[in-house]
């Protein structure tokens, strides 16, 4: 994945002199973090709202979910979604916001890969296994049902600084 194109938004940031924040910053916390936000859209164009591990994976957000799960019926007739993750202090700190379409994932080295990194970032705690190339849920109700992941390839990604300066930042790829 190349980088993209970074843009200041000066008209909603607080000073003229605010500085766009570098894209590996960014990137660090599209890596680092254990919750996102993932919006889709109800058939009736309502939005829908709920959190999710996601991991970023080659230039992409991957994340899993149930075959009869109310995003997996969103995503079937709209694809397009918003992921946000960042902190919830208005005064200080970032916050990411990135804006695609989920698709299916079937790549069995990418599940693995994606497997490996969320038994790091979960622990042994982490109720999922991957199987034959499917992953599954391994305790509760739903204990045995497939998950179905999907990657969301970014078309643009903000970045919301607070702080000593109010910045927003706009990645196009």
């Amino acid at each position: 994945m190349q980088d993209p194109i970074t843009t200041i938004d000066l008209g909603h940031s607080s000073s003229p002199d605010a500085v766009a924040t570098p894209w590996e910053e960014t990137r660090r916390v599209l890596e680092t973090a254990e919750v996102f936000w993932l919006s889709t859209v109800r058939a009736d164009g309502r939005p829908h709202i709920t959190p999710v591990s996601a991991l970023w994976l080659a230039g992409a957000l991957y994340f899993q979910t149930g075959g009869i799960a109310q995003k997996t019926k969103h995503l079937r007739g709209n694809p397009h979604v918003t992921l946000t993750t960042g902190c919830n202090h208005l005064a200080t700190g970032f916050d990411v916001v990135v804006e695609g379409d989920a698709i299916p994932s079937a790549d069995v080295a990418v599940l693995e890969r994606l497997n490996q990194m969320w038994r790091t970032l979960w622990g042994e705690g982490w109720p999922i296994e991957l199987r034959d190339g499917v992953f599954y849920e391994t305790g509760g109700e739903r204990k045995g049902e497939p998950l179905l992941v999907f990657s969301v390839m970014p078309t643009k990604i903000f970045a919301y600084a607070r702080g000593d300066q109010w910045s927003q930042t706009r990645y196009q790829f």
